[in-house]
């Protein structure tokens, strides 16, 4: 019989963008769960480096601080008491700890607090995530390189509020969707370098408890201050973390940072995406997604194949930029330490975490899959018989005849070359104001989208050529 009590995990039914990708695993309750145990594992590992408690108890602490040794629902259930999850799993843990070697109990979660356990553990678990993302992207941002510069010259139109305007090449709109994957892995890399901090603060952000217990464990003078920076300094070195010059448990910096970055990566592919599903529309069939088996059918026509793979990634676009500004308005907090602020973070920072890392796993197989179609790019350039290139034919005819008439005229030939079909260049040949002005085969050099594409492929060598 399926267990229909609500107690089984988040499988992912409503998030399909992340369901089954690798951040999924790297931010679920588990791996949740295995940071706060690597942070507390860490924490008495520090203070045993600086000989403020027992080596044996700080081996016992961190190989009982692993995941299989706890039951996740209990502890969640537990934390209903507390408001957070990390009271019962220190009590969980005193006990494993306990179990096995008694007199190393009493050395757990030794002068902390539970925020410093939570936020180091957040830290954690966004560090694992992003480096994550940040392969994913890097695999991608290659991978348009090598487009951009294959289709330096593929001509296409180039749209302006939804329609036609001048010429340009596939190779610069590919150059620009990296353009804005780089700044998105830049952002995230500065965060990953310098913006995700170890949390130890104490009750209060004075690491009073830690300091008292050190002072009591000292066998000769204590000097505060110099413990104050090996402790802080140790406990980032064993977390992987960076150090944070103040307790920062109601200032969320690194938060909102971690929450903005998110946001913008989104973004960055969301405008990839989005330009996909505009260019595979029927009547524009000028790229497809890579196909597969069975993926995009629909559940009442048999003939469609839908985008699914921008549709996931514009999805999360969507998605993350609204939840990070739950998570940066959490900037607002009250006091030394929040009531329902900083445990608001929580559930809005995951999702964020594995949308993101959902959307830039998926954009590699677009990307590396996407199927260009140079010759409906070509056709759909012809469509308005040359009118793409007016701007062109405007500037080489304003000094022979002044640019108001020369817009005149233009902008009748367009009219009529749009009302009966025929070429722009044989209505211009026509025109009586342009009479001796060009000959036919120069109007028709004008007229041809495929010669005006300005500097796209300079434009090109410039962005991408440094990284081939």
């Amino acid at each position: 019989m399926n267990d229909r009590s609500g107690t089984l995990p988040d499988s992912g039914l409503l998030s399909p963008v992340r369901a089954g990708t690798p951040v999924e695993e790297a931010v679920c309750d588990h791996a949740w769960l295995q940071a706060m145990l690597d942070a507390e594992a860490a924490l008495a590992r520090t203070q045993a480096r600086l000989g403020t408690l027992p080596q044996e108890a700080a081996e016992v602490i961190t190989a009982q601080a692993r995941a299989e040794h706890f039951d996740l629902r209990a502890l969640a259930l537990a934390s209903r008491e507390t408001a957070n999850p990390v009271v019962g799993l220190v009590q969980a843990l005193t006990r494993q700890v306990a179990s096995v070697a008694p007199g190393a109990a009493e050395y757990v979660h030794r002068g902390s607090t539970s925020q410093d356990i939570f936020d180091t553990a957040a830290m954690l678990v966004a560090d694992r995530a992003l480096r994550l993302m940040r392969v994913d992207l890097r695999r991608v941002i290659q991978a348009l390189a090598e487009l951009a510069t294959h289709h330096r010259d593929t001509p296409m139109a180039g749209r302006t509020l939804a329609l036609h305007a001048v010429p340009i090449t596939f190779g610069l709109k590919v150059a620009g969707w990296r353009k804005l994957l780089l700044d998105a892995d830049l952002r995230l890399a500065r965060v990953l370098d310098g913006g995700l901090p170890a949390s130890l603060g104490g009750a209060a952000g004075t690491l009073a408890g830690y300091l008292e217990y050190a002072r009591l464990d000292s066998e000769g003078p204590f000097e505060p201050d110099d413990y104050l920076d090996r402790l802080t300094e140790t406990f980032a070195d064993e977390t992987g973390l960076a150090h944070s010059a103040l307790p920062w448990h109601a200032l969320r910096t690194p938060i909102a940072d971690l929450a903005s970055g998110l946001a913008f990566t989104t973004g960055a592919l969301g405008k990839l995406a989005v330009d996909v599903l505009s260019m595979t529309r029927t009547e524009v069939s000028e790229i497809a997604e890579p196909a597969v088996a069975g993926r995009g059918s629909s559940s009442a026509m048999p003939h469609k194949l839908n985008p699914v793979l921008s549709t996931l990634i514009r999805s999360a676009a969507l998605q993350v930029p609204a939840l990070a500004a739950g998570v940066t308005q959490c900037l607002v907090s009250d006091d030394e330490r929040s009531a329902g602020v900083w445990h608001a973070e929580w559930q809005l920072l995951r999702e964020c975490l594995r949308l993101t890392g959902g959307a830039t796993h998926t954009v590699v197989e677009l990307v590396e899959g996407l199927v260009v179609r140079p010759e409906r790019m070509a056709a759909n350039l012809e469509l308005t018989k040359s009118q793409v290139v007016s701007e062109r034919i405007a500037a080489n005819l304003a000094p022979r005849i002044g640019k108001a008439q020369a817009k005149q005229a233009l902008t009748q030939a367009s009219q009529t070359a749009q009302e009966s079909g025929r070429p722009l260049s044989e209505i211009l040949a026509e025109a009586p104001e342009l009479q001796g002005l060009f000959t036919a085969d120069k109007l028709a050099d004008l007229c041809d989208p495929a010669r005006y594409t300005g500097a796209a492929g300079a434009l090109v060598d410039r962005a991408v050529r440094p990284a081939l």
